[in-house]
């Protein structure tokens, strides 16, 4: 049985017992904020970095890890005895993450010719890409190899799904991260605007007139895209909106059967382009 590892970002933001319990490997993001770099979910964690953000006058930035970061983690990995690596990031239209762990990945198989490394790029984001995550870690724990894994991860690609709302796309617009929702933008401060993920950029899917009828709609995508009878896996995800979320969640499995449910908070990497008070939901269907 080969011994794989499955190795993610910090910005996937799974709950710590996630990645303890399924031996999941994290390289951290960075945030320039000022003259300070600051390490995504290492010196800069949730709670105070949301307490700061509404208070900023200048958007931090942030950048992915570089190849130097993965190739540490790569090299360690190889060390200990791993034989092969997933490796799994965000879309790479949105982010270096994936580019960087390739030129990892090409460095070290020059000096390790027989170490298999697999990176994917899942053209999502936080909890969409947080069940690739879940799911080959899994399957890496049941004894599944690196083939199979990347098959498996690969085949949730096309469907899994984001969908998110916010206070403002303020924080989306100042970061670049918009996408093709920038219409959005101008929007009435009453409504709500709802993104997605579409081939690894952001799209609009419209507005809803407060954050009840932004939920409905949410509910309502799900029921059109799954079916009457479907049943799914579902991350629901916020910055600062814990209550809020917990409302989602009711709403969505008081008419949809939900198989696997988590609530996850997005870290500070991902919270400097979504701002406060964000909440949405990641899912995909499954057949059990």
């Amino acid at each position: 049985m080969p011994n794989t590892a499955v190795v993610t970002d910090s910005t996937v933001s799974l709950p710590k017992s996630f990645l303890e319990e399924l031996n999941i490997l994290t390289v951290a993001y960075y945030i320039h904020r000022g003259t300070e770099v600051l390490r995504d979910l290492v010196n800069v964690q949730r709670d105070d970095f949301l307490k700061w953000l509404p208070t900023a006058e200048i958007l931090p930035t942030t950048a992915s890890p570089g190849p130097g970061d993965y190739l540490t983690l790569y090299e360690k990995l190889a060390n200990e005895g791993t034989e092969e690596i997933v490796s799994i990031h965000m879309t790479s239209k949105g982010s270096g993450a994936y580019q960087a762990a390739r030129a990892a990945k090409d460095m070290l198989l020059e000096k390790l010719p027989l170490l298999r490394i697999e990176v994917i790029d899942t053209l999502n984001v936080s909890l969409c890409q947080g069940w690739m995550v879940i799911e080959a870690a899994r399957s890496a724990l049941a004894g599944m190899n690196l083939d199979g894994i990347t098959k498996k991860v690969k085949s949730m690609i096309p469907i899994t799904q984001m969908i998110q709302t916010a206070d403002t796309l303020r924080y989306l617009y100042m970061g670049g991260r918009i996408g093709r929702a920038a219409r959005l933008v101008g929007s009435m401060l009453n409504l709500k605007p709802l993104i997605s993920m579409q081939d690894g950029e952001i799209v609009a899917l419209g507005v809803a007139r407060g954050l009840n009828k932004a939920y409905l709609k949410m509910v309502e995508t799900i029921e059109t895209k799954v079916g009457s009878m479907g049943k799914i896996k579902i991350a629901y995800v916020h910055a600062g909106a814990q209550k809020e979320v917990e409302i989602l969640k009711s709403m969505v499995e008081s008419r949809i059967t939900v198989v696997e449910s988590l609530v996850a908070e997005l870290s500070p990497a991902l919270m400097v382009h979504t701002g406060p008070g964000t909440s949405g939901l990641c899912y995909y269907p499954v057949d059990k």
